[in-house]
């Protein structure tokens, strides 16, 4: 299980792949600039290896549904978790993490999803999006909750508009990604026989 804080929390929170665009960090003081990697999707393209992106706050359910498939699959499993952290610099507290991690999931921030290749064995989709369609106009209000992020506006207000945007845009891309993804035909109808 990897718990996501997207920064490196236990170093000083400094700018790394793990950081999202847009947010303030150590070594990017100014936003990052570059978009987040998508370990969870990376981790999928082996193809043996059960993927599911989690944030408990927000879906219970589908946490402990990935949870158990991931402890049931015959193979390596990895569980991204959701983790808001004290380097977010959250508004409402710490204390409120649980509903942060629901904002996050319901702005379009963080996406909830599971990979299970024992489907692709039975001519189904491994990917199955969890996520609902999320209200994108929540957006910019998720991000101006935390400190990262209110930081770059307040210091550079010119700039932040344009990274917030960049950073929904990329949340966008994501999400279409996913839901591409889960629509994806494996059925084995049409193949020709060798």
């Amino acid at each position: 299980m990897v718990l996501d804080t997207e920064v490196y929390s236990n170093t000083g929170g400094q700018s790394s792949k793990s950081t999202p665009l847009g947010a303030i960090a150590q070594f990017a003081a100014q936003g990052k600039r570059i978009r987040k990697k998508d370990l969870g999707l990376m981790a999928t393209t082996y193809g043996y290896v059960y993927v599911a992106q989690i944030a408990m706050g927000a879906d219970q359910a589908q946490t402990f549904k990935a949870i158990r498939e991931a402890e049931a699959y015959p193979g390596p499993s990895l569980i991204i978790a959701y983790a808001p952290c004290i380097n977010h610099g959250l508004k409402a507290g710490m204390g409120k993490s649980q509903a942060e991690e629901a904002n996050a999931v319901a702005a379009g921030y963080w996406h909830l999803w599971r990979y299970n290749p024992q489907l692709a064995d039975e001519g189904k989709n491994p990917f199955t999006l969890d996520s609902k369609e999320p209200d994108w106009s929540k957006f910019h209000d998720f991000l101006l909750g935390e400190v990262r992020y209110l930081s770059v506006k307040k210091a550079y207000p010119n700039e932040a508009e344009e990274l917030f945007k960049a950073a929904e845009e990329m949340a966008k891309l994501r999400y279409k990604s996913y839901v591409r993804k889960s629509k994806e035909d494996w059925s084995n109808e049409g193949e020709a026989e060798a």
